[in-house]
């Protein structure tokens, strides 16, 4: 329950701020969010990480489903309702649940697992679809 609400928090905090990342005027798509924690098995690798942000990167700006995306570092929390234990975090949006499932199965996503799959030990992910407002 304590991730569930915390991811929650992470998602609204952060949809604000994704939209900064590839396009200053782009929006957050509130259809269908997708949101992914990693935990590094050495977290304080600096070659592990430059690798992961790397190729990250260069699957992000390849996709052609992921609308907005962030990937984050968890500042260390003051609150004991925060989780700060990941390595790093990934907060995407797209247009359907049926672009996400694209997404999974599209060759830069999976070029990036492979190239990164051996850096982390636990991944995570949650996904919501919007509600009407």
């Amino acid at each position: 329950m304590k991730t569930k609400i915390i991811t929650l928090i992470l998602v609204v905090v952060f949809a604000n701020s994704c939209v900064q990342i590839k396009n200053e005027a782009e929006n957050f798509d509130h259809t269908f969010a997708h949101v992914v924690y990693f935990w590094f098995k050495n977290p304080e690798s600096q070659s592990d990480r430059a690798t992961f942000e790397a190729s990250l990167t260069k699957f992000l700006n390849n996709s052609q489903y992921a609308k907005t995306k962030f990937i984050g570092k968890p500042p260390k929390a003051i609150r004991d309702v925060v989780d700060d234990s990941f390595t790093y975090s990934l907060i995407l949006s797209f247009e359907s649940a049926e672009d996400q499932a694209a997404y999974q199965t599209e060759p830069p996503h999976l070029v990036f697992i492979e190239e990164c799959e051996d850096l982390w030990e636990k991944v995570i992910v949650y996904d919501s679809e919007g509600i009407a407002q």
